[in-house]
């Protein structure tokens, strides 16, 4: 599958004196705000590894380290999502450690709204890592951790997993290597959270992804931003809100006798439509419109209807400016 377009550069910094009076205005308040975090919680994390660290893997003294938090149930633990679990699982699982991010890190909320216990993962980014890459979220759960600036990766749910003491096993669904703590991206196919951070003109890019098939709904919501969030707190788009997948029969994948995720049609019947390419390849010769049958609006734009559905799907990226922290949902709407 082709890869999409890549998205605009960072611009570069001016030269000149502006520039270096900039940069120790950034030092200095880096400084003073990683030293008004409590010396308790600095000692907390003395274990942890780093969150941002050299690129040789050494930590660096003037980088923070910010303990990576673990999973905690919110008010309502029902299987079934309701529009109440939904609302204080967003507004309240960041808020507390909203004042120890300094400038330019983000927070990343998960909150489990399935009926079902939800192994989220993240992939490793090597030049900005963190210390975790991976929870157990049972329904009703959610967790915040913290990424440095630069940071970009992709998040998703793995599904029927088992791992013993040592973090090994496997799972049915979004499987990174039968690890608990991810190293790389996850098996397929598996719904992804794409998040790229000040790449372009102080912009984050973020989008939920179908390219690769689903495993289970999600939506992604904004805070802390310049503008109004596209997508409500219940994950509706434009009036259109987020439902299960209704999947083929010749597209489901199973485990156990139970659909555990659907693929996509390239993956399904593996035809040179489905999969653009030869006389369907490129942007211009991709058209699902034009498919035998448009599974990438039937079976996934229709699900989620601000989500990619096919590779040249551009129109569902999203842009957010203002030091944005997000909030990736497991479910579908209330």
């Amino acid at each position: 599958m082709e890869r999409r377009r890549q998205r605009p550069r960072r611009r570069p910094w001016p030269k000149g004196r502006g520039t270096i009076a900039l940069v120790a205005l950034v030092i200095v308040g880096t400084t003073v705000l990683w030293l008004t975090i409590p010396g308790s919680e600095r000692a907390r994390t003395g274990a942890s590894a780093p969150i941002a660290a050299a690129s040789t893997g050494t930590p660096s003294s003037a980088v923070p380290v910010i303990p990576s938090a673990s999973p905690t149930a919110t008010p309502s633990a029902s299987a079934t999502p309701s529009p109440s679990a939904s609302h204080t699982a967003a507004a309240s699982a960041p808020a507390a450690a909203q004042a120890a991010v300094p400038a330019g890190y983000r927070q990343i909320t998960l909150v489990n709204a399935v009926n079902q216990t939800i192994w989220a993962a993240t992939n490793q980014n090597a030049q900005h890592p963190i210390p975790v890459t991976g929870w157990r979220l049972a329904p009703g759960q959610s967790v915040t951790f913290t990424v440095p600036p630069g940071w970009g990766g992709r998040v998703w749910g793995r599904t029927g997993c088992s791992f013993n003491a040592a973090g090994n096993g496997h799972c049915q669904t979004g499987d990174c290597g039968g690890v608990l703590q991810c190293q790389g991206s996850g098996a397929t196919p598996a719904t992804l959270a794409e998040l790229t951070f000040d790449s372009f003109d102080g912009l984050d890019f973020y989008d939920v992804s179908l390219v690769d098939g689903s495993n289970l709904p999600m939506y992604i919501n904004t805070t802390r931003r310049a503008d109004a969030d596209p997508i409500s707190p219940t994950g509706c788009y434009k009036g259109a809100c987020t439902t299960a997948v209704n999947c083929p029969a010749a597209m489901q994948v199973k485990a156990g006798g139970q659909v555990v995720a659907c693929e996509t049609a390239c993956a399904a019947f593996g035809t040179d439509d489905y999969c653009c390419r030869g006389a369907w390849a490129g942007r211009q010769n991709c058209d699902p419109a034009k498919w035998p049958v448009d599974y990438a609006k039937l079976v996934f734009k229709d699900a989620e209807p601000y989500a990619y559905s096919y590779a040249y799907d551009d129109s569902a990226t999203m842009a957010c400016k203002g030091g944005c922290n997000y909030r990736i949902t497991f479910g579908i709407t209330p």
